[in-house]
């Protein structure tokens, strides 16, 4: 069997370090090193105008800031195909066929869509595209015949809906759809980055991201408001590590050089923290650390970035591109899930012969 790999992300605004850390660092590490057939990453416009309907230029807005955020942190077009959802039509028909393989309890017992829905108020007032989330995320995944999908652990509940509806499709209908199987990230923190003001993950609508796109002074601004722990108040006072967010990130993005280019007076993260927790460390050297950290990760993608917005047209041309790839691979899958509903009239032969020998022996 083939393996292939979708993944993507809804163009609701730039990308931040909670995608980073989440996807963005896995989707080039599987685009770089993993035995792949083929590998797809959407940038989902159609479902983001699910609960952005009476905002469509938000969401048009966004679509290059996206792509931006993606070709900046390494994702190669020429390795994989990147592509615009709304630009793929099979998509929203499949979808349509998907929708009755699945009921409307159903649908609301999805966790990931109940707390999505809770998010956006939407509880007295569910906009059926909303709610069908899901099986437009199906239609997704099943157009590629995609096998590997890279998800956080919030994406688990969709993943399990996406393999009952595969399910129930080849039950009736034949072996016609692949199974998707989720992979998670290594660790819990890299899943869900908490946000800058730790009491959620991070999130464009929270307003507690640091965005890929940020500049130099604006991650460090970022880095010195972040939540620490408020009984920490004198440098002397013993401090706590758990739910502190300077020491959440750099549980993420320390590595054993930062200490001796950054802060050679230690020798590892452990150390650090049992100064920390003792008392004598103050809050300002834990944040300089964090930000000369998070600055070396950023200034590349940074850079690139930059790059790339002085050549917009060629990160238009990847996004056609990989858009006609997509349509094309997706419109095969179409004609198999037609053919095997047996709604194919005009492409199937033998459907007038049918037709003919029925109307004979009347």
């Amino acid at each position: 069997m083939s393996n292939i790999i979708l993944t993507g992300d809804r163009p609701t605004g730039r990308l931040h370090l909670g995608h980073y850390v989440g996807s963005l660092k896995n989707r080039v590490k599987l685009q770089n090193e993993s035995n792949y057939d083929d590998m797809f990453v959407m940038i989902a416009d159609a479902q983001a105008l699910t609960d952005n309907f009476d905002n469509p230029s938000k969401v048009r807005d966004n679509v290059i800031e996206v792509a931006l955020d993606y070709l900046s942190v390494g994702i190669d077009p020429n390795k994989v195909s990147l592509f615009v959802q709304s630009e793929v039509s099979e998509l929203t028909e499949l979808t349509f066929y998907y929708m009755n393989l699945v009921t409307l309890s159903r649908l609301q017992r999805n966790p990931t869509v109940k707390s999505e829905l809770s998010l956006r108020g939407f509880e007295g007032s569910i906009p059926s595209g909303f709610l069908n989330y899901p099986v437009s995320q199906t239609a997704d995944i099943t157009a590629f015949k995609a096998n590997i999908i890279p998800v956080g652990d919030d994406q688990l509940p969709m993943i399990e809906q996406a393999r009952e509806i595969v399910h129930s499709f080849n039950s009736i209908y034949g072996d016609v759809l692949v199974m998707p199987n989720a992979v998670l990230p290594k660790s819990t923190l890299e899943c869900r980055l908490p946000g800058l003001d730790g009491k959620a993950k991070m999130s464009k609508s929270l307003g507690n991201c640091i965005f890929l796109a940020d500049s130099e002074e604006e991650v460090r601004k970022k880095v010195f408001s972040m939540y620490t722990d408020p009984n920490h108040i004198r440098i002397e006072d013993p401090g706590s590590v758990e739910g502190n967010m300077v020491f959440t990130y750099l549980d993420v993005f320390c590595k054993p050089g930062d200490f001796e280019k950054y802060l050679p007076e230690y020798k590892s993260l452990d150390e650090l923290k049992a100064h920390y927790k003792k008392g004598g460390l103050g809050d300002v050297v834990i944040k300089k650390f964090l930000n000369n950290i998070l600055q070396e990760e950023l200034r590349p993608i940074r850079e690139k970035r930059k790059e790339l917005e002085n050549n917009i047209e060629y990160v238009y041309e990847s996004l056609k591109k990989g858009t006609k790839h997509a349509r094309e691979v997706a419109s095969k899958t179409l004609k198999e899930v037609k053919d095997s509903m047996k709604i194919n009239y005009f492409e199937d032969p033998s459907y007038l012969e049918e037709i003919k020998n029925k109307y004979k022996q009347q």
